[in-house]
């Protein structure tokens, strides 16, 4: 049983408070390793310590999802999205209370975490559709009296190690095709956000989803990420995070040749046409900026405007912006909460120092907020060019730069000239030119007139080093799934 998180609106279901790791349907209090303490960002105040578990338990739980493989991948596939619908039921139903352990343990506003919650909902009830559409294919072969039979099988025993930046989503856009596929799933949630995994477990219990199918570990990642993916049982790992720890991790599966699917960094250009409707793309910006203070992969971290409209959207991004409330998650009308941690927001000073010191201006914002502690002032820097920190690094932070063009080729050209390659936005009223740039920033995902592009029946992932494989869509189960060939010969295949 969990400990009581904050003086905040209590949860209305105490057994979603949980302090324990779950391990083969049962949960785990006592950690080989210690503990470690979970924090409110806004607030300061301890909500939980929760066990820091060694390697040999996380073996343990890897032998536990190997042993439960067999069953749930024999199950068909309408039970398993049967067992799916409950889950869905149970996170919908709940929604407040997962609402809530996101505000206190990640810090966004209350809007945004119930917003979060429906996201996270919404990849269990596709994937529970999924589950009874995966098909393979036959073929007639070469001799008329043979066929080529081509079935999809779950991978085996997957590895899910999600960020603290969307606690409840970036577990369901993973487990969901999981479990949909006949896999079995440990997950490795972010110590600063794990409440809302665990919680995310009770409910899959409740839902039937069977001992061993669906784990959650705790602990230090570097301690047990190397059993995650060294462990030979495991043979598929999906990771959100940094393109550095990408790096590190892929590096580690190449040993025991795992398949792997990784979403990492991202360096987001925006790029504004003159011929942009300005409150349209005054909109956009805000939206893929802003959200959760900035600290989302593809947050709009460039944003390149032409000249005909430079100093107008500048004034009136400076106006908006300055408008968004600073505060607690659940206080009335909070648009920004605090950065995640003192690492975070020395990031952004660190950039924002760098780009006022070689000759970027401050338009609004630009400085911690009075609040103190972990919260910013929402930003927005004019003048920005390229070379300074804020252009080359993924800033993950409050803070809009602002980049005057006046060549729709060379604006492509310094959007494209970044390693990453996860998401892009471009604004114009001008099709041909919509069609034409679209084609040429390299990008996964290119949102249109629109800052929101996420949903659970689109293709979330990147190109470049912003990593590998899709999430979402029809062809998220497909990375859970192997290809096998039967190649039937004889009378018996006519």
């Amino acid at each position: 049983m969990g400990i009581p998180l904050t003086d905040k609106p209590m949860l209305a279901d105490a057994l979603l408070s949980r302090s324990a790791a779950y391990i083969d349907g049962e949960w785990v209090e006592q950690g080989d390793s210690g503990s470690f303490v979970v924090e409110n960002p806004s607030t300061g105040e301890q909500l939980a310590e929760l066990p820091s578990l060694s390697r040999a338990q996380v073996a343990g739980a890897i032998d536990a999802a190997h042993r439960a493989l067999p069953g749930w991948r024999a199950r068909s596939a309408k039970e398993r999205a049967q067992i799916l619908r409950r889950w869905f039921g149970l996170v919908t139903q709940h929604a407040e209370d997962l609402a809530w352990l996101i505000v206190v343990e990640e810090g966004k506003p209350v809007s945004e975490a119930r917003g979060e919650v429906a996201y996270a909902a919404s990849f269990i009830e596709w994937f529970a559709e999924e589950a009874k559409r995966v098909r393979g294919d036959i073929f007639p072969a070469p001799d008329p009296a043979n066929r080529v039979l081509v079935l999809k099988e779950p991978v085996g025993v997957c590895v899910a190690i999600t960020p603290w930046n969307f606690p409840a989503a970036m577990i369901t856009r993973k487990a969901a095709p999981a479990l949909a596929a006949g896999c079995t799933m440990v997950v490795k949630p972010a110590e600063q956000t794990p409440l809302t995994a665990l919680a995310l477990a009770e409910l899959a219990r409740r839902a039937g989803v069977p001992a061993g199918v669906f784990n959650v570990v705790l602990g230090n990642a570097r301690e047990i990420g190397p059993e995650l993916t060294g462990n030979p049982l495991v043979r598929k790992v999906s990771f959100t995070g940094s393109t550095e720890v990408g790096r590190l991790l892929l590096e580690q599966c190449a040993v025991t040749v795992k398949k792997a699917s990784m979403e990492l960094g991202g360096n987001a250009p925006a790029v504004v046409f003159d011929d942009a409707d300005l409150e349209v793309a005054i909109a956009g910006v805000l939206a893929a900026k802003y959200r959760n203070t900035g600290q989302a992969c593809i947050s709009a971290n460039r944003v390149y405007v032409q000249s005909g409209i430079y100093e107008r959207f500048t004034a009136r991004l400076a106006e908006r912006v300055a408008e968004l409330t600073v505060g607690d998650g659940f206080e009335p009308g909070v648009a920004q909460g605090p950065m995640i941690d003192r690492a975070a927001i020395a990031k952004v000073e660190e950039h924002v120092s760098d780009a006022v010191e070689h000759g970027a201006r401050v338009v609004c914002g630009g400085a911690r907020h009075e609040r103190g502690d972990l919260f910013y002032q929402p930003t927005v820097l004019a003048d920005v060019a390229a070379g300074m920190k804020i252009t080359r690094e993924e800033t993950f932070g409050p803070i809009t730069p602002l980049i005057p063009f006046t060549d729709e080729a060379d604006v492509i050209r310094q959007a494209n000239d970044t390693e990453f390659g996860l998401a892009a936005y471009l604004f114009s009223r001008d099709a041909e030119r919509i069609w034409r740039v679209a084609a040429a920033l390299e990008a996964g995902m290119v949102g249109i007139n629109s800052g929101l592009i996420s949903n659970e029946t689109a293709p979330f992932g990147g190109i470049k080093q912003s990593g590998l494989g899709r999430e979402g869509s029809i062809y998220g189960i497909d990375e859970y799934l192997e290809m096998k060939y039967l190649a039937w010969a004889g009378s018996g295949a006519l």
